[in-house]
């Protein structure tokens, strides 16, 4: 469910897409090849039922980065001044979903493959159906984006910060 969440940002339509995967992957048992390994092929099938709903959904809005400053300025504030915590607590857990929704949907999920569930380069070459460069391009351009959100999330978080002393 952690991976669905990674990618619907919201726990209930996270918990509902579990238990549709749930089901799908549960019918489609005889399908399974072999052809990679089960753990592959489930996310896969997670991944591909994810950017359903999403679609389905017809894109839910993104937040703009201006107003994640503005609604989490102080939480945004720890997460610099303490990464070693990030991991480890709930609000900041969820300050990081918040920041990566910033990023397209594409970028998020590459981003969650990686870096919250570990896949290898390989692995998200395979879910992801592309070629092992593709992944590598589509990576480094969402850390990229992922760092200039941040840079501009600081700034204007460094901004706000600055008008609040002179005030």
């Amino acid at each position: 469910m952690g991976y669905c969440f990674s990618m619907l940002s919201n726990h209930t339509d996270a918990e509902e897409a579990a238990q549709d995967i749930f089901v799908k992957v549960y019918q489609s048992l005889n399908k399974f090849k072999g052809d990679s390994s089960f753990s592959t092929w489930l996310y896969r099938i997670t991944a591909n039922h994810c950017l359903d709903v999403l679609r389905k959904r017809n894109r839910r809005k993104n937040v703009s980065l201006e107003a994640l400053v503005e609604q989490e300025g102080s939480h945004i504030q720890k997460l610099f001044a303490t990464p070693g915590l990030a991991d480890t607590q709930l609000e900041n857990r969820q300050l990081a979903d918040k920041i990566l929704s910033t990023l397209s949907e594409d970028h998020r999920h590459i981003l969650t493959l990686r870096e919250a569930e570990g896949l290898e380069y390989q692995e998200i070459a395979d879910v992801l159906d592309c070629s092992l460069d593709a992944v590598k391009g589509r990576l480094a351009r969402a850390r990229k984006q992922l760092q200039l959100n941040l840079r501009h999330i600081q700034k204007s978080w460094d901004v706000n910060n600055i008008r609040n002393e002179k005030e």
